[in-house]
């Protein structure tokens, strides 16, 4: 999360470097710009980490991997983000960079709750529309807390791609 904190500081302070600012405006620029992936790292780093390595104990074990493996589509995002400051969004490569994150953002990030719930309720032989019932109210609310900004994520990113595949269509119908 510092990492990715600090690689997307770098990237907007490269992209508007040339505009000779103060960089404690850039900084505060930075900041004011990606309110919601900041806040989103700091309380993943600051909240969820140490939860899910101390304070929780020997249990969850499943679903605290399960969790990592959201990061499967960061290398597709960061890949996108790439291409986008080497005006490569033209390239096959781009296109089928996108349907990848699109994929991996799907299955790894939106789909993944219904799964670790699917995944919980064959062990305890609930079926999944029980398992809400049977499991800690603060689970349910945590894991609202972690799906809610990967539906917001997730329909940017569908967003755009309409509009990439919908320019591209609309080139070669003209």
């Amino acid at each position: 999360m510092i990492y990715d904190s600090c690689a997307m500081y770098l990237c907007d302070w490269c992209r508007t470097k040339d505009q000779n600012l103060r960089r404690t405006l850039t900084f505060r620029n930075f900041l004011s710009q990606n309110r919601l992936m900041i806040t989103h790292h700091m309380v993943i780093l600051f909240v969820l980490v140490p939860v899910a390595q101390r304070l929780r104990g020997d249990l969850g074990d499943f679903f605290v991997g399960c969790i990592f493996t959201a990061e499967l589509s960061t290398p597709f995002v960061s890949l996108g983000r790439i291409l986008i400051q080497l005006k490569q969004q033209h390239t096959l490569l781009y296109k089928v960079n996108g349907i990848l994150t699109l994929t991996t953002f799907l299955c790894c990030r939106i789909l993944l709750f219904p799964f670790m719930y699917w995944a919980y309720g064959q062990h305890q032989g609930l079926s999944l529309l029980q398992v809400p019932f049977n499991i800690p109210f603060h689970c349910n609310v945590a894991n609202a807390f972690l799906i809610a900004p990967q539906i917001y994520w997730f329909s940017l990113l569908c967003k755009k791609a309409v509009r990439l595949f919908d320019t591209a269509q609309t080139k070669k119908e003209s």
